[in-house]
Formats: structure tokens, sequence, C-alpha cells
């Protein structure tokens, strides 16, 4: 018998959803025993970090009929390029993570990682079905340097987001402002030391993360031989 799509990942999504349950109720317990919200952006940075699977999803769909060249296509893929790093950036809520007071070290570090992890997994799976539906269509050492470009796009927005504090919706709002930010540090990056670092480190996190989910996952649909 053959599984339906729904019946086969009914398991990693209720492992998912717990997963993030399990962050919030960190969260709240947090703000019980502090009597404060400190760390209520990673409740919306988590938000934010799921958003790319939502333009994935919709977009890996239409792809089943639809050619990637269409405006629609496109506009989806836009989405989900400018949302990606958001699943990145929570990453660099660390620089947020001292000793307060209020409640242990530890468990703000046990908090802080969960979200990080949540929001690790919901990129991840992003990019998965992207490099799933670009390889569809070329071939395997094209879709190989696509993601890298992906990824090293990702890694810059997060300098952008974390150094010069822009947002994803900046781009619809003050477009101009980020192209005048980006072009001089793209012009002249060694007058913006910073830039290649953030960018250089997080490519190399993000993508020797996820070199190791890819090879997981196509070693784990390889069938057995008998």
């Amino acid at each position: 018998m053959i599984m339906s799509s729904k019946t086969k990942y009914s398991g990693l999504i209720r492992a998912l959803i717990v997963s993030n349950i399990i962050s919030i109720v960190l969260f709240c317990l947090r703000v019980l025993a502090a009597h404060n919200t400190r760390y209520w952006f990673l409740i919306w940075n988590l938000v934010l970090a799921w958003l790319p699977v939502v333009w994935a999803y919709i977009l890996t769909k239409r792809l089943k009929t639809h050619s990637f060249r269409e405006p629609v296509q496109i506009f989806l893929f836009l989405l989900w390029l400018g949302f990606l790093p958001n699943s990145f950036y929570v990453i660099s809520d660390l620089v947020h993570l001292t000793s307060t007071g209020e409640v242990g070290l530890l468990f703000d570090a046990v908090l802080f990682m969960s979200f990080i992890w949540n929001a690790l997994v919901a990129g991840f799976i992003s990019m998965y079905w992207i490099h799933k539906a670009v390889l569809r269509r070329r071939s395997s050492l094209f879709s190989a340097i696509f993601m890298q470009i992906v990824i090293v796009v990702a890694s810059f927005a997060i300098y952008l987001g974390r150094t010069l504090r822009w947002n994803t919706w900046d781009v619809a709002v003050n477009p101009f402002g980020i192209l005048f930010d980006v072009s001089e540090r793209v012009i002249n990056p060694l007058a913006h030391p910073q830039v290649i670092v953030t960018t250089a480190t997080f490519s190399l996190l993000i993508g020797s993360i996820y070199f190791v989910i890819w090879e997981l996952l196509q070693t784990s649909s390889v069938k057995p031989t008998k």
C-alpha cells in the first residue's frame, strides 16, 4: 500500500509542532519566573523563521504544474529568498545571552537553543524543498552551486539585519536605502571588514550543516538492497 503524502509526514509534522510548543512553553516559564518579557523577540523571530517554509511549500506545489519562469513562481521565489535569512538570523540572537540574575544562565541558554533549533529546522526544510525542485530541472552541480549562492546571500542578509538593522520588509519600504548600503559594501568590501567576516562565518556554518542534512536525507532515502 502506498502511503499518502499526508500520512507519510504526519509524524514529522507532529514532532515539529511539539518542538515549537516546547520553545513557547520555556519562554512562558521564564516570563512567570522573571516577571518580564525580556526575550520576547525570540517568539517574533521564530514566526518569521517559519515564513520561508510557507513560501517554499506554495512554490514547490505550483512548480508541479507550472514553469519556474512564470511571474508568480518568480515572485514566490523572491519571497522565499527574502525571508530565508530570518530562519538563520536567530543564531545571532545569542549576542543577547547574558547573566541577568532573573533566572539561571543555563535556563536561558536552553531557551535560546530551543528557539534557534526550531528556526534552523524551518530554514533547512525550505532549502531542501527548493533544492529538490531545482535538481529536478537542472544538474547536480548547478543545483549545488545555486544553493551555495543562496546561502551566501542569506548570510550577507544576516549581516544587514544584525549590523545595519535592516528588516526583510525594508526591501519594500526603503529599497533605495538598502540598495545604497549593499552597493557600498559590494563595491568596497575591504572598507567594511565585518561584511566579509559575518558573511563568511555564517556561510560556512549554514553550508556545513545543510551539507550534512542533505547527505543524510539522500542516504536515508536509498532503499537497502536485499
